[in-house]
């Protein structure tokens, strides 16, 4: 259910942003980006939390940095996302994004919202401001730092309503890449 609210909620997006900077832009756009999701999934489950609204229209995956460790879980899905999402030749790109975006994280523990979305019908509701509202009214009251990048203006607004600010922006890939913090 969640892969299937990301997937709607990204697909049809074909403008500048970290998901069609990450995904191969080719015939096999849907089912690479479909793998990009259930990675994203994934290591939510692993590494932190999925958040999923009352209505099951819109939901949240976080990441706690601490938990991101090495395990063979986390090389196959990584493998699968390089073979069947990025290609392998796309790889050295991709890793130069990461690379820029984790220079500008903090060392040590921190939460990181990697990724929300809402179902298009649901577009313009208050559905998944109401889910990030709730999930971020807890993180305020904890020592973590709350990290997130974005590429999307509309999304910066939108964090800053919940108590982030811009610390850094990044230009360096021809889109800008917004990163925020709260705490």
């Amino acid at each position: 259910m969640v892969v299937e609210i990301l997937l709607e909620a990204f697909e049809p997006l074909r403008e500048d942003n970290s998901i069609n900077f990450v995904v191969k832009q080719d015939a096999k756009r849907k089912q690479r980006m479909q793998v990009l999701m259930e990675y994203l999934f994934d290591k939510a489950m692993r590494t932190g939390a999925v958040f999923l609204s009352n209505n099951r229209a819109s939901c949240l995956l976080i990441s706690y940095a601490h938990r991101d460790t090495f395990s063979f879980e986390k090389i196959s899905s990584t493998l699968n996302l390089v073979f069947k999402c990025i290609e392998v030749r796309r790889v050295q790109k991709v890793l130069k994004r990461q690379n820029i975006v984790q220079r500008n994280y903090p060392d040590g523990n921190y939460i990181r919202p990697m990724i929300f979305a809402v179902k298009n019908e649901y577009k313009g509701t208050t559905t998944a401001a109401k889910l990030i509202l709730e999930v971020f009214r807890d993180f305020r009251n904890n020592q973590l730092p709350v990290i997130v990048d974005t590429a999307s203006e509309k999304h910066v607004e939108l964090y800053k309503k919940f108590g982030l600010k811009i610390y850094k922006k990044e230009k360096e890939l021809g889109f800008p890449i917004y990163l925020m913090r709260m705490n």
